[in-house]
């Protein structure tokens, strides 16, 4: 939030002291293990869980890739992973006034950004009406493009890459939140490869 104006929806009306520390109202999460939320999160943490697994069927054979040998070409030589358990193409893309069409072509760091940016608002008790025209930034680090890849490679006439841009670019990853929301802050995309969440969130502060 601009710290030079009044805050949006809880607490609307209360200055913000930029000289103040930062407060944490809401949050929203997708980890491997099933963390689909902070509760779950912080329970695997506390139970020290290794969430890290072999590849699921229902991603790719991992049998079929994999060769101990790591100068086998064409192959890899792990077969573990953290995996998300959720399936990113049971998006409500109605929900968030996006067309069926329009969603097989956005990257599902797009529909997760914006289940949890909605996710996050609810956390906080936050109405998401209630950020509409206000002074609200986004900041989000992003990384790596391989939706959009695979898009372009398995490109065939029943295929719809009309939204190909849009459902691909960082900076639209970011101005869907705030447009969807209606919020009028600073709207950034920061891609500084492993360190893009932590900048973006220096950035933000």
């Amino acid at each position: 939030v601009d710290s030079s104006a009044p805050s949006a929806g809880a607490g609307a009306g209360v200055a913000i002291d930029a000289s103040e520390g930062i407060a944490i109202v809401g949050s929203a999460c997708r980890f491997p293990g099933g963390a689909r939320n902070p509760d779950l999160f912080w329970k695997i943490l506390e139970e020290g869980r290794n969430c890290v697994i072999e590849v699921p069927p229902s991603r790719w054979d991992a049998e079929e890739w994999y060769d101990s040998d790591p100068d086998a070409p064409g192959k890899m030589k792990v077969k573990v992973g953290g995996f998300l358990e959720e399936d990113a193409f049971e998006f409500d893309a109605m929900f968030f006034g996006i067309s069926p069409k329009e969603a097989t072509s956005l990257d599902p760091q797009q529909r997760l950004l914006l289940e949890t940016s909605w996710e996050a608002l609810e956390c906080a008790n936050i109405a998401p009406d209630s950020v509409f025209a206000a002074p609200v930034g986004v900041f989000i680090g992003l990384c790596t493009n391989d939706y959009e890849i695979l898009q372009v490679k398995c490109n065939d006439s029943s295929k719809n890459l009309g939204y190909l841009a849009t459902g691909s670019f960082f900076s639209a990853a970011v101005g869907r939140i705030s447009y969807t929301l209606g919020m009028q802050g600073p709207c950034i995309a920061v891609d500084t490869a492993c360190s893009s969440s932590l900048v973006a969130t220096h950035m933000a502060c």
